[in-house]
């Protein structure tokens, strides 16, 4: 086991640190018995209590305290009156983990007592249901058990991989954002259906189960998008009557920029 029993913690409960204490939980991966988190929000707390059986407190040097490795699930613009705030009880025998975004690893290193080991991570709100694409970039002073550690904890709630830091921008405004990009596309394709005659909820589950499908397909033939696209488009078809449109409207540019904008917000909140 990766771990070695080692007991996580959470400091922030919101959407994505309840996310991945859901995802973890439901893969077994690690006992809510074993899961610390605090939060100024006693709500969020007993929820995820209830529902997992965690340990919670509102005071962040307990989870710092009770455990080996401690995610950092707070928002970029308060990640550094944390660190500040934990600065003393994080010694070079713990593993902080960061998801804050446009963060980087030695503005978080900057903060702590030199030699702490760090790892900086970009998953998203997939987590929720065991299928997020995160991202991991280990810090200076990571080892390589550290970074196994984590894509397998991050790989319990889907797919994980190692990328340079550098690159962290972009993963953030491509998988990070992404799942917003793609969940108006699935309401529009239920519109659409909806328009021919469909019921709603027959629409939403097609339109959902056709991004899924089409994903998998990507992911499990390893063939290129493009080459997918030209099965489905055969020669004066109804599919390649679609593309045409959504080039027409220009789609793929809406979708780069998009990216590329999420891209330039996540290094605005690093800076």
């Amino acid at each position: 086991m990766v771990l070695n029993g080692k007991k996580l913690g959470f400091i922030g409960t919101g959407k994505m640190g309840s996310s991945l204490i859901k995802g973890i939980c439901d893969t077994e991966m690690i006992p809510g018995s074993e899961i610390y988190a605090s939060d100024v929000f006693e709500s969020y707390l007993n929820e995820l209590h209830d529902e997992f059986g965690i340990n919670i407190s509102t005071d962040n040097m307990d989870v710092v305290r009770d455990t080996d490795i401690i995610v950092l699930a707070v928002k970029p613009q308060i990640l550094k009156s944390v660190l500040s705030h934990i600065r003393e009880e994080v010694t070079t025998d713990k593993l902080l983990i960061s998801i804050a975004a446009g963060v980087q690893l030695d503005a978080i290193e900057n903060e702590l007592k030199p030699g702490t080991r760090v790892v900086r991570v970009m998953p998203n709100i997939a987590a929720t249901v065991a299928e997020a694409a995160s991202a991991i970039s280990p810090g200076k002073n990571a080892t390589v058990e550290d970074a196994d550690a984590v894509l397998a904890i991050f790989g319990s709630v889907g797919s994980s991989l190692i990328v340079p830091e550098h690159l962290m921008d972009a993963v953030t405004g491509l998988s990070g954002s992404g799942p917003a990009f793609i969940f108006p596309v699935i309401e529009a394709m239920a519109d659409g259906g909806v328009f021919e005659g469909l019921d709603r909820s027959s629409a939403i589950v097609l339109a959902a189960q056709t991004v899924m499908g089409a994903a998998k397909m990507v992911l499990e033939t390893e063939m290129h998008p493009g080459q997918l696209k030209d099965m489905v488009t055969s020669p004066g078809g109804t599919t390649i009557r679609g593309v045409h449109v959504l080039e027409e409207s220009g789609v793929r540019a809406a979708f780069m920029n998009a990216v590329i904008a999420a891209s330039n917000r996540s290094k605005e909140l690093g800076n």
